[in-house]
């Protein structure tokens, strides 16, 4: 876990809940406890509620029930202006005929800030995001890539004591996205800003935050770190929506503390970490693995099935296999030189790399 940085404020989600006119629930009990300096990453599918919860720190929805706290201080009655928080929206809300300077020194001009600390601050904070030279162009004249630096400069200049970015690189093309990722976490690290990032980018989220709070339907499935929702997924919304997983259909014969064995019904049984739900012996379950997770063998663990396709990939092979309830799961493995696909038709065996690796969820979830 990452320490809390110095001078930065922590943040507290307590039990938010939003209802629109009518009773539909946007997002239900929601609790997170952000340490000062975290970077946090809201991920989940589109109308899950994230952005909701998003403005809801920001103060620009008022929540139902709950509340937020940043620091020691309770900020539910408090407008945005006054929350001390810093927001980068997708599309940047760059003011079209300022400058980049003063779009940057904007937020202290609304607060009256004299006009030598607005362009002192401008000066620095485009020297940190590498844009000194340009503070004197207009935003049209700029990148993508550029006008979101100029962005987040403008977010930083008041000092917020929360930074909140959303979906930030949707509109980048994916090599720039990778790059402004990049910065922005060099910044954040820099800055020691508490930082909330809302984004549906699975990638961006575990590359990105310390930890990640998973939702779905308005409710948080998971809040962990990146490892832990990608290896230890507590539900099987995190496990399927997180990452690649093959989902395989079985019944659970034993279960305790040390693992879990299930008959599968492609025809065989294999052990898998024990559920992160308790599930009664004999009652049917879904088996998830990931294909990185899966390997060949040439013994006779595991389950039979038919390579019915083989996918180079660059730097790894998908053999995707067809098992003998019909079903079929992805095998990826890392490409060694001149690795050989497997043909079409080639009878195999397939077993997970360990035990822990496959996750067991009950099926009427």
């Amino acid at each position: 876990m990452l320490a809390e940085a110095k001078g930065s404020r922590s943040l507290v989600v307590d039990g938010i809940t939003h209802r629109y006119p009518g009773g539909a629930i946007a997002v239900e009990n929601i609790n997170l406890d952000v340490k000062g300096g975290e970077i946090i990453a809201l991920l989940g599918p589109s109308g899950c509620g994230k952005t909701t919860l998003l403005r809801i720190v920001a103060g620009f929805i008022a929540q139902t029930q709950g509340r937020i706290i940043i620091g020691d201080d309770i900020v539910d009655r408090l407008p945005p202006n006054r929350r001390a928080v810093g927001i980068v929206f997708q599309n940047y809300a760059l003011f079209p005929h300022f400058t980049i300077a003063e779009n940057v020194a904007y937020g202290l001009a609304a607060r009256g800030v004299d006009k030598a600390t607005q362009k002192r601050e401008a000066r620095r904070l485009l020297e940190l995001v590498q844009l000194s030279a340009m503070g004197e162009r207009l935003p049209r004249q700029l990148s993508g890539g550029q006008q979101q630096r100029v962005a987040l400069a403008r977010a930083l200049a008041i000092k917020p004591s929360i930074l909140l970015l959303d979906e930030p690189f949707a509109a980048l093309d994916k090599n720039l996205r990778l790059d402004m990722q990049i910065e922005v976490k060099r910044l954040q690290r820099v800055s020691g800003i508490t930082t909330l990032i809302v984004t549906h980018d699975q990638e961006e989220a575990l590359s990105m935050a310390d930890r990640v709070a998973v939702l779905s339907q308005g409710h948080l499935e998971q809040f962990g770190s990146p490892s832990d929702v990608y290896d230890r997924p507590r539900t099987l919304f995190v496990n399927t929506f997180v990452g690649s997983t093959n989902r395989m259909a079985g019944t659970l014969l034993a279960a305790d503390a040390t693992g879990a064995k299930v008959r599968l019904d492609a025809g065989a049984d294999i052990v898998t970490r024990s559920p992160a739900q308790p599930v009664a012996e004999g009652g049917r379950v879904t088996v998830c693995i990931r294909p990185e997770h899966l390997q060949f063998v040439s013994d006779d663990s595991g389950f039979a099935g038919v390579v019915g396709m083989a996918l180079p990939l660059g730097a790894t092979v998908v053999h995707e296999v067809m098992m003998g309830d019909g079903s079929a799961v992805k095998v990826s493995q890392a490409r060694f030189g001149e690795t050989r696909l497997l043909e079409n038709g080639v009878a195999v065996r397939v077993a997970p790399l360990a035990p822990t690796l496959a996750n067991v969820f009950s099926a009427s979830i």
